[in-house]
């Protein structure tokens, strides 16, 4: 009954798109670009994150910090390569690739991105953190396997040697992030209702010996812990698992880094990309 009411409560509530939250606290300001309904092509994302990470390092250098800025959103179906990325991994030619391909500079190896994935990008101020990679890994990590525990009853965990969140033998989050001078960007990707048949292309993260799953799978297939009133959670649809694992990944995320988050409007990002053709 608990868990059931959780649900409900993360399904019912509501936030304002243009006001800043309000805290007892004194917590950092995030600027939160909440796109979790949309599909913004790879590029376009990326773009906007390198043009962040620029104002960002210049308003350190003028005022010494910077606010934090959240982006959350879907993408298109799309092949992404990180620096440790080799053709190896792909089991396509790239010349006649199912998907876009975009080599970038965030660290790991190959992943997919596509629809009912949700994916996190924090260029925030590691200064104003700990200035740790390793820290920093861990913690993005952290901020999921809360979420799967606190909205779906999911026993998540890290594997030693291994970078994301796993299920068993199932890794349903990649994290694959880029710093510069110590503002990051890029992040995580968790899969919620992904079709994970393109993953069948690649050899995801270049790990051959495991497999790629979603909660709707763990849903589906009832692989929860049990004792919560999980058994209704099949009855959910697309559309609310999306909508559970959104507004608890903003909350575990603010929580986790102790933000308050800034509501701002897409207009702000399509603003950066008339000032970069400009």
């Amino acid at each position: 009954m608990a868990l059931k009411i959780a649900f409900l409560n993360f399904y019912c509530g509501s936030v304002s798109s243009h006001s800043c939250a309000k805290s007892t606290y004194k917590l950092r300001s995030c600027d939160l670009f909440d796109l979790h309904q949309e599909q913004v092509p790879y590029e376009v994302a990326w773009s906007w994150q390198k043009k962040i990470v620029s104002e960002k390092k210049a308003q350190v250098e003028r005022e010494g910090d910077c606010t934090d800025t959240l982006i959350i959103l879907q993408h298109p179906s799309v092949y992404t390569l990180g620096t440790a990325s080799t053709e190896e991994n792909l089991k396509f030619d790239v010349k006649n690739a199912p998907f876009n391909i975009y080599r970038t500079e965030r660290g790991g190896e190959v992943t997919y991105h596509g629809p009912g994935q949700l994916v996190m990008y924090p260029i925030i101020n590691l200064r104003r953190y700990k200035m740790d990679l390793h820290w920093y890994l861990r913690t993005l990590e952290e901020v999921v396997i809360r979420v799967l525990s606190s909205a779906f009853s999911i026993q998540a965990s890290r594997l030693e040697g291994l970078t994301g969140v796993w299920v068993g033998n199932e890794k349903l989050a990649a994290v694959g992030i880029r710093v510069s001078h110590w503002i990051t960007y890029h992040g995580l990707a968790l899969n919620v209702t992904t079709d994970l048949s393109p993953f069948k292309w690649i050899i995801p993260c270049g790990i051959r010996d495991r497999q790629v799953g979603s909660i709707k799978g763990l849903v589906r297939e009832g692989k929860l812990c049990v004792g919560h009133g999980t058994p209704d959670l099949y009855k959910f649809d697309d559309a609310s698992l999306i909508h559970i694992t959104h507004k608890s990944l903003i909350e575990e995320f603010s929580q986790t880094f102790q933000l308050e988050y800034c509501y701002k409007n897409i207009s702000a990002l399509h603003c950066m990309e008339g000032n970069k053709s400009s």
